[in-house]
């Protein structure tokens, strides 16, 4: 049953390396975004409901419903596709397990940035442009663990 997979493995695994570029490019965005929303706002001297706010809304809503979700989506299956390949993925070695935490970490991520969203939607954003700016570390942090665990596998 697992033979298909194993005749498919380089377009698996060339689809899970475009997916994984554009969920990153989200997740290095996405934060970006809310640092221009949060400090774009203030400066000008404008609230909630205001053009910049609904133009602002209407990027973040596009960039994580129309790319970040379907590439996280694409990501998780074409690796879950490669895990099933036999002789893939040595799960007694740290680096899948670094891998996977890490894939675990930037999904909670995604999920947390989501929230962040519903948080300006309802004009009840508390966080400022410095607050994204670190939270935008955590992308690049996890992507470091996830490239040199699968490349070094240590």
């Amino acid at each position: 049953m697992i033979d298909w997979l194993s005749d498919l493995y380089p377009w698996i695994k060339a689809s899970h390396i475009v997916s994984v570029i554009s969920w990153m490019a989200g997740l290095f965005y996405l934060p970006r975004l809310y640092v221009y929303h949060t400090e774009g706002l203030k400066k000008a001297g404008v609230v909630t409901g205001s053009d910049m706010d609904l133009l602002f809304q209407h990027q973040e809503r596009l960039l994580l419903r129309a790319i970040m979700n379907p590439a996280m989506i694409a990501t998780w299956v074409f690796g879950l596709l490669l895990v099933a390949i036999p002789g893939i993925v040595d799960w007694g070695s740290i680096w899948a397990w670094a891998k996977a935490g890490s894939v675990v970490c930037m999904t909670w991520f995604h999920m947390w940035l989501a929230a962040r969203r519903k948080d300006f939607l309802e004009g009840r954003n508390r966080l400022t442009g410095r607050d994204y700016r670190l939270m935008n570390e955590v992308p690049t942090v996890l992507m470091l663990i996830i490239v040199f665990a699968v490349v070094v596998r240590f």
